[in-house]
């Protein structure tokens, strides 16, 4: 008879054992978990502002950047802009200068780019193709060529880069002389029909 009792309270034993066991399991996977995810989002708490010190700061942005008035430049003129030390041309093209652009004969550009493809869409989905973007840098060397402000437009009326004799049409494209492509065009867009953003 004592055996049988000895027998239950070992079988009582076990059971509560077994019981505590699976209860501590689970507690110990929770706060292994719960440690995680403390662990985890005490390094994003220390990785952002590490990241964020990295990015460029608002007056750097503000000066990547530039909106002008294009309403402001006049028939047949342009105006030149400075923008984080690089120069832009922003040229107000006339009905002839529009026509000499689009007219130019592809396979004899030595760099092939339509008139339309080097314009960027208004707001409203249309091109303007009175207003040309580009960049102001000669792509042979990093000259500024000269232009309709200075009185000289080259042989093909756009600019003229007198370092080395490049000449460019009134699309900008490279015409003729050492210069191997067209003046960039920059990423810009029309803030509103008279306003363009031009940005690095």
């Amino acid at each position: 008879r004592l055996n049988s009792l000895a027998e239950g309270i070992d079988d009582v034993s076990d059971s509560n054992t077994t019981a505590h066991e699976a209860v501590d399991e689970e507690r110990r996977d929770f706060i292994h978990i719960a440690a995680g995810a403390a662990a985890v989002a005490g390094a994003g708490l220390v990785a952002y502002p590490l990241v964020d010190q990295m990015n460029a700061a608002g007056d750097t942005k503000a000066a990547s950047s530039l909106e002008v008035d294009i309403s402001k430049i006049p028939l047949g003129g342009e105006i030149r802009v400075l923008i984080g030390g690089k120069p832009f041309f922003l040229r107000h093209r006339t009905v002839a200068e529009i026509s000499a652009a689009a007219s130019a004969v592809m396979s004899k550009l030595p760099d092939p780019e339509t008139d339309e493809e080097r314009l960027e869409p208004l707001p409203d989905g249309t091109l303007n193709p009175a207003i040309l973007v580009t960049s102001g840098a000669c792509t042979h060397l990093g000259c500024v060529p000269v232009g309709p402000a200075q009185g000289a437009v080259g042989d093909y009326g756009g600019w003229y880069c007198p370092c080395h004799g490049s000449h460019y049409d009134t699309s900008g494209r490279i015409r003729k002389g050492p210069a191997p492509k067209n003046l960039p065009v920059p990423n810009y867009e029309y803030v509103t029909p008279t306003v363009v953003k031009i940005s690095l």
